[in-house]
């Protein structure tokens, strides 16, 4: 029309001119706005495999067990090889317990004398104290024998007519049967009685043997532990590993230490009140049982109970039922003692596990490896826990 302008067609269809007509598609086409750093792709979504459509706990509970599953079958694996070698393994722990009270010690020997001449002098001289608290011990217990023997044939005889009593009512029968068949019993197994003698002296063997593995192997850590662990760290593992290694060998070490620390004091402290106590109540043998009760103190809650036990019952035979009571509330007293007030005081340094992890740890040990599984269950899950929390912490 006329000079306006106007909208034309073409072969490949219509062509845009000035004009704009409703409804006409642009000949160019739109395009999502290209990824930037503000917004990223989205990555697809990968569908679902048959076998994942679970509950979510369900999946969690899974993953979880196979992988406890694989610990424990190392840990059971460790503890067959650690059975098979108990004395080299035994040896090497009481090398460990030995240097890490020890170490401090030699540590300031050497600001004075030469290294090896300080490991020597605290070692002989830790030897020495032992040795003489034994024979202090044993010539006690040789000078009271007589006297001592004659205590406990009229305590037995207080029990007896104790027995007799309300509300046991044993009669004299009763009694004497007991002590028949007790005697019938030694004499129809004295065979056996004189085998199970001779094994004792076999382990009475192993054990000399691995006191003096455990003191050759304490006088290497004591002088050069710092370059035993360089050595094994550089020599034994790949350089990634190096810096996580020796991060959980010194959580490691730095528990272990502080445990054993800890628990020395302890037990020496439960025996000096349990020494003075049994002192004041004039019972027989009170410094055989104090070192009983100091030894004893290193099985976690059963060992310090057992070992007040054998002195109420020397008690009750020596000097009567009211010493025996005596000693009971001693009982009572340290034990609140050791668990509110000493252990915390003392152990804060090392790990702190809780009581039901303690118990069920003493009780496995106990099960695993009999007295010696009890003494190293406590100290061998505080290291492995210490370990677990220096891995899992970022380091500085």
């Amino acid at each position: 029309m006329g000079g306006g302008r106007r909208r034309t067609a073409g072969r490949n269809g219509p062509r845009r001119t000035g004009v704009v007509v409703l409804g006409s598609r642009p000949a160019y086409s739109v395009r999502p706005p290209a990824p930037t750093r503000k917004n990223p792709p989205v990555p697809p979504v990968p569908p679902v495999p048959p076998a994942e459509r679970t509950v979510p706990w369900l999946r969690v509970a899974a993953a979880y067990a196979w992988r406890l599953i694989l610990v424990g079958v190392a840990v059971y694996g460790v503890f067959i090889v650690l059975g098979n070698f108990q004395l080299i393994a035994v040896a090497l722990f009481l090398a460990l317990v030995v240097t890490s009270v020890l170490r401090p010690v030699t540590d300031l020997l050497a600001r004075l004398l030469p290294r090896p001449l300080s490991v020597a002098v605290a070692l002989v001289g830790s030897l020495v104290l032992l040795l003489g608290l034994l024979a202090l011990v044993g010539s006690s217990v040789a000078d009271e024998s007589n006297r001592l023997a004659g205590e406990f044939r009229g305590g037995l005889h207080r029990i007896e007519e104790w027995l007799q009593r309300p509300p046991f009512r044993l009669g004299p029968g009763a009694l004497s049967a007991l002590q028949d068949q007790v005697a019938r019993y030694v004499s129809a197994h004295r065979a056996a009685l004189l085998s199970s003698a001779v094994d004792e002296l076999g382990r009475v063997v192993e054990l000399i043997t691995g006191a003096a593995l455990a003191l050759f192997a304490s006088v290497f850590f004591l002088h050069s532990g710092e370059r035993l662990w360089g050595w094994a760290r550089e020599q034994l593992l790949p350089s990634g590993a190096r810096p996580v290694w020796d991060r959980a060998g010194r959580a490691a070490w730095r528990t272990f230490s502080g445990y054993t620390r800890g628990i020395i004091i302890v037990a020496a402290t439960n025996a000096v009140l349990v020494g003075v106590g049994l002192l004041v109540l004039r019972v027989p043998l009170a410094l055989p049982l104090t070192l009983l009760e100091f030894f004893a103190a290193f099985v976690p809650l059963v060992g310090s109970p057992v070992a007040l036990g054998v002195a109420t019952i020397v008690a009750l035979a020596g000097r009567g039922p009211l010493t025996a009571l005596g000693v009971l509330v001693l009982i009572v007293v340290i034990g609140q003692l050791e668990g509110h007030v000493l252990h915390p005081l003392v152990m804060s340094w090392a790990v702190r596990l809780h009581p039901l992890v303690v118990a069920v740890s003493v009780i496995a040990g106990s099960i695993v490896a009999g007295v010696i599984g009890a003494i190293v269950a406590v100290p061998l899950v505080s290291v492995v826990w210490a370990v677990l929390s220096a891995l899992r912490a970022v380091p500085p």
